[in-house]
């Protein structure tokens, strides 16, 4: 199980990973509802490298906030890697921020459909270099319920950007 000590210390990691390259951080948020955001926030300063978070569970949402294309959703659905990455470039592009880390699941008990079971969740890392913009997705079929499938994408997620190679800030 994923602790709340282990998802906060992975946000401490998270943001001394962003400080360090002086990068600022968006979330765009479905099926964690904000969590990520929240744990990020949990730390003392999150200020200084966290810009803003969204929370958009319904596909009007996605379109609205984010600039999801209504035919994405229409043809690939709400969990889905096009989604995903549209979500995060929409996140990138209304916020200015440096990158921006999006997530699209199915935590449960409900919701499966064919080719996507309870635990799916697909995730986005749009990151800005210079004037280009990189795009990042993955897929993960998490096990457990609801609380657990959550737990385990909000971890993900921050392992994802902790993954990402930042440049060094110019002092």
């Amino acid at each position: 199980m994923v602790s709340d000590e282990d998802l906060l210390r992975l946000s401490v990691r998270t943001g001394r990973h962003l400080l360090s390259a002086g990068e600022r951080l968006a979330t765009a948020e479905s099926c964690t509802a904000g969590w990520i955001a929240k744990v990020l926030t949990d730390v003392p300063g999150s200020s200084d490298w966290f810009e803003s978070g969204y929370v958009c569970y319904s596909d009007a949402a996605k379109q609205r906030d984010l600039g999801v294309a209504a035919a994405t959703l229409r043809t690939q659905g709400a969990v889905s890697e096009p989604t995903v990455r549209e979500m995060a470039s929409g996140a990138l592009e209304r916020t200015g921020a440096d990158l921006a880390l999006s997530v699209s699941g199915i935590a449960g008990p409900t919701g499966a459909v064919s080719g996507k079971p309870v635990g799916t969740v697909w995730f986005a890392l749009a990151h800005r270099r210079g004037q280009a913009v990189e795009v990042v997705a993955r897929v993960k079929f998490f096990k457990g319920d609801r609380d657990a499938v959550r737990r385990k994408s909000v971890q993900f997620a921050l392992q994802l950007v902790l993954a990402l190679e930042l440049p060094a800030a110019a002092r």
